[in-house]
């Protein structure tokens, strides 16, 4: 973290990954945010569902010190829309390729009304344990991965990311959302405008309800990974518009 964003005033940056993914898929962002002199950071989503990552991510905001912008990625924008509500230091939010949930409602409802996404045949089920016996988390069909959510990475480098991609709770999909943070904070979106996972026409949807500032680019899913300097440009565009 730069000394430079917290001597200018501008918020700290902290970046909260989605589904089957971790921190590493921010790496092009941090990058050009660092060398832009902004404070960042990016915390690790425990994918366990909504209340307990939402519960972990708002920890993380309240102890970075000064203001906040959060900025999520697919599920990490669920999160970050429950998590921005608990805190006092939160100014704004940027959702990139994500979900921004209606109070009440949960990102299977979501999906359930997109044209655009085929991720839930892509979905794999597994069991993993708990306290209190056993639980579902899902993955996605390696041989799947790349057509339903990386499609415009080189068939190598999806491959990596399938074998290294991380499992996401059924609890992250099923649990409904409480308190929307876009309805108290200004919020901006990228929208990916081939992204078969959340789905295009849900991302679009979800931004419009939320008021966000929306940026539409040519890319699939992770557009953080392929078009990191896109999604810095958003995060610039939100620093100025919350530290005005």
């Amino acid at each position: 973290m730069t000394s430079t964003s917290a001597r200018s005033g501008r918020p700290t940056v902290v970046l909260v990954h989605g589904a089957f993914a971790d921190s590493s898929s921010w790496n092009g962002v941090v990058e050009r945010l660092t060398a832009a002199g902004v404070a960042v950071k990016a915390v690790p989503n425990p994918l366990r569902g909504i209340d307990e990552d939402a519960a972990y991510v708002a920890s993380a905001l309240q102890q970075t010190p000064g203001p906040v912008l959060a900025v999520g990625h697919s599920y990490g924008g669920a999160v970050i829309t429950n998590a921005a509500s608990r805190v006092d230091n939160v100014v704004g939010l940027v959702y990139v390729a994500a979900f921004a949930p209606e109070d009440g409602e949960t990102l299977m409802d979501i999906e359930g009304g997109s044209k655009d996404s085929v991720l839930n045949s892509a979905l794999v089920p597994v069991q993993y344990p708990t306290a209190s016996g056993t639980e579902t988390e899902f993955l996605i069909d390696p041989a799947k991965f790349h057509d339903a959510f990386a499609a415009d990475l080189t068939e190598k480098d999806a491959t990596v990311m399938a074998a290294t991609q991380r499992p996401a709770s059924s609890l992250a999909f099923s649990t409904p959302t409480t308190n929307p943070a876009w309805k108290k904070f200004p919020s901006w979106a990228v929208v990916a405008t081939g992204d078969r996972a959340a789905g295009t026409d849900a991302l679009l949807r979800m931004a419009e309800r939320a008021g966000a500032t929306i940026t539409r680019v040519d890319a699939s899913h992770v557009v953080m990974v392929t078009q990191p300097q896109a999604v810095t440009d958003v995060i610039m565009q939100a620093l100025d518009g919350v530290s005005r």
